[in-house]
């Protein structure tokens, strides 16, 4: 079965969704996702928007926080362009029906960690909810747009070095369709289920980069995984975060014997940014070999906390957990990547007809460490850069090819399927123990030893058996895992989110980007 459109989008986050409605209504968009639309990393997006608007506030100061952030690896003009377009982006929300919190004349602030000056814009402390709701409403209004939900991507189709689509399993009905379109936008998002703890959601699978880099594109700066340094310790709920805006409004963190610990690892205390917050907590667990640090906002008062985090309050109050009477247990966990598929300002990856947009992507943005609130910005800046390069680009003839239906040749039907679990188990395992927070040359070669040889028995499963949701994952996860190890052992020195005890200073020699490329 073949679907055609001018433009295939895969993902349902911001980007996705943004993209498609900045795309021009006389041409055919589908968007597949392999779950419900609203499944994403986005929609569970608590923080908010970094953009200048107050009058002692300035473009460069925003700049200088996310290059200081990021250790000096971005590449500024990036910086330079995303942080300049970010109020035409709140505007343009704010034209969807997005209404961000206000106070008094003027919009509620939030400062966060790395932050020098309030700019984060946010709906209360559900802002990435609130803005998919309304995009979405106007989405489902377009009616070149079409939603395919379980509906997850494969393979590419590449031929000549050009994109044309994609192999797409029907998660519900069973069978792989063909989408061929002229123009393929990757929106996967992130990979934080290739570690243990994540707060990303279940869909986190690295598929995207998984598929773009088979197809043949660079990858860069896979090293640069950030651990959110709070994420709910509790056992009924496993990626409940906590947002930095806690930390901004005074949250101070603990000891579980109720001492403060912030100071002593930077001048700014709990406004750190994310990598030496995370890195301190670590420590400290590792010294006092307790399980969790304590996060207390409750001194700032019962309606204060009630009126800037309603959605946390109300959460964690159903988990049996009163944040305006007691602190709240939090631990490190997997959150973003700032590396994944290499791109230009547009979004364009090496492949012709390709593009990559969203958390998926390696724009430049981020260094070797993301400043808080600047990826919702991402998204909204290279969804649109993205959509106006397709749209000069469509108006050209693309003739597509013919490509032959999915052949499964003699696969069979996973005799065992416990075997994919437990090699899903396995390789979470191995990234959370060896290639997390803390980093050494021996953690990391015996993580590459043992995901290369995880690699080959998935990749001898994936052909033997008939695929399904959980195979495609799996192998994805291996590859995406492997790509890590890879980028983790290249970088000999510690700078922003990868830190190794064997290099543990920065080196002049690695102010540079980690690209991969596939051996034809």
């Amino acid at each position: 079965m073949e679907i055609e459109s001018d433009v295939l989008v895969i993902g349902s986050g911001l980007s996705g969704i943004y993209f498609s409605l900045l795309f021009p209504s006389e041409y055919r968009v589908n968007i597949i996702t392999k779950d419900k639309i609203i499944t994403s990393s986005s929609f569970l997006a608590q923080g908010g928007i970094a953009s200048v608007y107050l009058r002692r506030d300035s473009f460069e100061k925003h700049i200088g926080d996310t290059l200081k952030a990021g250790c000096f690896l971005n590449k500024r003009n990036v910086v330079e362009m995303v942080v300049r377009n970010a109020p035409f982006h709140i505007k343009k929300l704010e034209d969807f029906g997005v209404k961000f919190t206000k106070k008094g004349k003027g919009y509620d602030l939030h400062i966060e960690g790395g932050h020098s000056e309030r700019r984060i814009f946010h709906v209360k402390d559900y802002t990435g909810r609130a803005i998919i709701e309304r995009l979405l409403e106007s989405l489902y209004e377009k009616r070149n747009v079409k939603i395919f939900e379980n509906h997850m991507a494969v393979n590419l189709l590449i031929k000549g070095k050009r994109c044309y689509g994609a192999y797409v399993l029907d998660i519900k009905e069973g069978g792989v369709k063909k989408f061929t379109s002229k123009f393929t936008v990757i929106a996967t998002g992130g990979m934080g289920k290739i570690y243990l703890y994540t707060s990303n959601p279940d869909t986190a699978t690295g598929d995207g980069i998984a598929m773009c880099w088979r197809s043949g594109a660079r990858v860069a700066n896979m090293e640069f995984i950030q651990f959110h340094p709070t994420i709910l310790y509790h056992l009924k709920e496993r990626n409940l975060l906590i947002s930095e805006a806690v930390r901004g409004e005074g949250g101070k963190l603990l000891t579980k014997s109720g001492k403060e610990f912030m100071k002593k690892y930077h001048p700014d205390g709990e406004l750190a940014p994310r990598d030496v917050v995370a890195r301190a907590i670590d420590e400290e667990l590792k010294k006092t070999g307790d399980d969790y640090v304590l996060l207390d906002i409750s001194w700032k008062g019962r309606s204060f906390v009630k009126k800037k985090f309603p959605y946390l309050y109300r959460r964690l109050k159903e988990l049996g957990i009163d944040m305006t009477k007691e602190p709240i247990p939090v631990v490190p966990a997997v959150h973003y990547s700032c590396g994944g598929v290499y791109v230009d300002e547009n979004g364009k990856t090496d492949i012709d007809g390709l593009y990559a947009i969203g958390e998926v992507s390696y724009t430049g943005l981020h260094g070797a460490n993301r400043l808080a609130s600047n990826s919702i910005l991402e998204c909204l800046v290279f969804s649109k850069n993205a959509s106006e390069s397709i749209r000069n680009e469509i108006k050209e003839k693309v003739k597509i090819p013919h490509f032959p239906p999915w052949n499964p040749g003699n696969a069979k039907d996973p005799d065992e399927l416990v075997v994919i679990s437990h090699l899903w188990d396995e390789i979470r395992r191995i990234m959370w123990n060896y290639v997390g927070i803390v980093r050494t040359n021996k953690r990391l070669e015996r993580a590459y030893g043992r995901i290369k040889f995880l690699l080959k028995e998935i990749n001898k499963y994936y052909w033997d058996f008939i695929i399904n949701k959980d195979l495609i994952e799996l192998r994805n996860i291996s590859i995406v895992s492997f790509l890590v190890i890879r980028s983790a052992m290249k970088r000999k020195e510690s700078r922003g989110l990868h830190y190794n005890l064997d290099y543990p200073f920065m080196r002049k020699e690695f102010e540079k980007e980690t690209i991969l490329r596939k051996k034809s």
